[in-house]
Protein backbone atom coordinates (compact mmCIF):
# COMPACT_ATOMS: atom_id res chain seq x y z
CA UNK A 1 0.00 0.00 0.00
CA UNK A 2 3.01 2.44 0.28
CA UNK A 3 4.49 2.25 -2.10
CA UNK A 4 1.19 1.98 -4.47
CA UNK A 5 0.07 5.51 -2.77
CA UNK A 6 4.01 7.43 -3.44
CA UNK A 7 3.77 5.62 -7.16
CA UNK A 8 0.07 7.41 -7.64
CA UNK A 9 1.23 10.44 -6.46
CA UNK A 10 4.07 10.20 -8.52
CA UNK A 11 2.09 9.27 -11.69
CA UNK A 12 -0.13 12.34 -10.89
CA UNK A 13 2.86 14.86 -10.61
CA UNK A 14 4.56 13.51 -13.88
CA UNK A 15 1.62 14.11 -15.60
CA UNK A 16 1.00 17.63 -14.50
CA UNK A 17 4.52 18.31 -15.47
CA UNK A 18 4.88 16.57 -19.04
CA UNK A 19 1.26 18.69 -19.72
CA UNK A 20 2.76 22.23 -18.49
CA UNK A 21 6.22 21.72 -20.88
CA UNK A 22 4.28 20.74 -23.66
CA UNK A 23 0.83 22.74 -23.34
CA UNK A 24 1.52 25.21 -20.89
CA UNK A 25 -1.60 27.52 -22.17
CA UNK A 26 -3.68 24.76 -21.86
CA UNK A 27 -2.51 23.74 -18.47
CA UNK A 28 -3.68 26.87 -16.68
CA UNK A 29 -6.84 27.63 -18.63
CA UNK A 30 -8.92 26.53 -16.32
CA UNK A 31 -8.02 29.01 -14.12
CA UNK A 32 -9.00 31.60 -16.36
CA UNK A 33 -5.24 32.25 -16.72
CA UNK A 34 -4.18 33.37 -20.14
CA UNK A 35 -0.67 32.52 -21.04
CA UNK A 36 0.10 34.78 -23.80
CA UNK A 37 3.75 35.77 -23.80
CA UNK A 38 6.60 33.41 -23.93
CA UNK A 39 7.37 35.11 -20.63
CA UNK A 40 4.15 33.34 -18.96
CA UNK A 41 4.67 30.19 -20.83
CA UNK A 42 8.20 29.98 -19.31
CA UNK A 43 6.90 30.46 -16.64
CA UNK A 44 4.11 27.44 -16.29
CA UNK A 45 7.07 25.10 -17.82
CA UNK A 46 9.08 26.52 -14.82
CA UNK A 47 6.94 25.69 -11.84
CA UNK A 48 4.47 23.63 -13.06
CA UNK A 49 6.61 21.80 -15.50
CA UNK A 50 10.02 21.52 -13.91
CA UNK A 51 8.35 21.03 -10.50
CA UNK A 52 6.03 18.45 -11.43
CA UNK A 53 9.02 16.36 -13.33
CA UNK A 54 11.38 16.92 -10.47
CA UNK A 55 8.56 16.14 -7.39
CA UNK A 56 7.76 12.92 -9.95
CA UNK A 57 11.56 11.87 -10.15
CA UNK A 58 11.62 12.26 -5.91
CA UNK A 59 9.15 9.93 -5.04
CA UNK A 60 9.98 7.44 -7.85
CA UNK A 61 12.93 7.37 -5.79
CA UNK A 62 11.10 7.50 -2.57
CA UNK A 63 9.27 4.25 -3.70
CA UNK A 64 12.45 2.59 -4.10
CA UNK A 65 13.80 3.99 -1.08
CA UNK A 66 17.02 4.86 -2.62
CA UNK A 67 19.62 5.77 0.04
CA UNK A 68 16.65 5.95 2.52
CA UNK A 69 15.13 9.30 1.55
CA UNK A 70 11.25 7.40 1.51
CA UNK A 71 10.04 9.27 5.05
CA UNK A 72 11.80 12.60 4.34
CA UNK A 73 10.48 12.70 0.72
CA UNK A 74 7.12 11.99 0.87
CA UNK A 75 6.57 14.09 4.31
CA UNK A 76 8.36 17.06 2.07
CA UNK A 77 5.75 16.63 -0.46
CA UNK A 78 3.07 15.86 1.49
CA UNK A 79 3.77 19.22 2.75
CA UNK A 80 4.28 20.75 0.17
CA UNK A 81 0.87 19.71 -1.11
CA UNK A 82 -0.69 21.08 2.05
CA UNK A 83 0.82 24.36 2.02
CA UNK A 84 -1.15 24.26 -1.77
CA UNK A 85 -4.34 23.77 -0.28
CA UNK A 86 -3.86 26.25 2.63
CA UNK A 87 -3.28 28.87 -0.13
CA UNK A 88 -6.22 28.14 -1.75
CA UNK A 89 -8.53 28.74 2.20
CA UNK A 90 -6.15 31.89 2.13
CA UNK A 91 -7.00 32.98 -0.92
CA UNK A 92 -10.92 32.14 -0.34
CA UNK A 93 -10.65 34.45 2.65
CA UNK A 94 -9.08 37.13 0.84
CA UNK A 95 -10.97 37.02 -2.68
CA UNK A 96 -14.36 36.41 -3.82
CA UNK A 97 -15.59 32.35 -3.87
CA UNK A 98 -15.11 30.50 -6.87
CA UNK A 99 -16.64 27.70 -8.60
CA UNK A 100 -16.10 23.76 -7.10
CA UNK A 101 -13.98 23.88 -10.60
CA UNK A 102 -11.12 23.82 -10.53
CA UNK A 103 -10.01 25.22 -7.54
CA UNK A 104 -12.15 23.65 -5.11
CA UNK A 105 -10.86 20.22 -7.27
CA UNK A 106 -7.71 20.83 -6.73
CA UNK A 107 -8.07 21.62 -3.31
CA UNK A 108 -9.53 18.46 -3.04
CA UNK A 109 -6.62 16.87 -4.70
CA UNK A 110 -3.97 18.29 -2.42
CA UNK A 111 -6.14 17.79 0.58
CA UNK A 112 -6.29 13.70 0.41
CA UNK A 113 -2.81 13.08 -1.49
CA UNK A 114 -1.22 15.42 1.05
CA UNK A 115 -3.08 13.01 3.58
CA UNK A 116 -2.52 9.81 2.08
CA UNK A 117 1.18 10.59 2.15
CA UNK A 118 1.54 11.54 5.75
CA UNK A 119 -0.09 7.89 6.45
CA UNK A 120 2.31 6.12 4.67
CA UNK A 121 5.78 8.21 6.00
Amino acid sequence: MTTAVIVIAGVFFLGMGVYALVAPAALVRPFRIVAGTPESRSEIRAVYGGFGVAIAAVLAAAALDVGGIRTGAVITVGAALAGMALGRVLSRLADAATPFYPVWFYFWVEVVTAALLFSVA
